[in-house]
């Protein structure tokens, strides 16, 4: 018997601003939402191949980099078409002590969650 990732639970100070970036990266829509944070996911819904993201509100700021991070791969461009997008969506680039000579960009959300952009392009879904 296995596992399956449905969920990634991400604590925030703004649910909202951070699911508006979120659903514009992975093409996600608003699936649930009650006081203290939003669903976002595929527009299929849940259950499906790909997990959803809860957005929950928390008070307190981020004090630490992420032990957990996300990698995406562009699907419909190449990697620097997806950085300039993702810039211009929110996006900073961050420094985590890479060297400069990586194939990937690490980038942090609007809230300073560390992610990479990977250069390999994948098929959609």
């Amino acid at each position: 018997m296995s596992c399956r990732l449905r969920e990634i639970v991400l604590n925030c100070h703004d649910p909202e601003a951070l699911a508006r970036f979120w659903c514009a990266v992975l093409d996600y829509v608003e699936l649930g939402k009650d006081d203290d944070g939003i669903e976002i996911g595929p527009a299929s819904g849940f259950g499906g191949a790909t997990p959803t993201i809860i957005l929950t509100r928390v008070e307190h700021a981020k004090a630490q980099p992420l032990r957990l991070h996300v990698d995406l791969s562009p699907v419909d461009r190449d990697q620097d078409a997806e950085l300039e997008r993702l810039l211009a969506l929110g996006a900073r680039p961050a420094d985590v002590g890479q060297t400069g000579a990586e194939s990937w960009h690490v980038l942090q959300d609007p809230e300073g969650n560390e992610f990479c952009l990977l250069r390999s392009r994948v098929a959609p879904l």
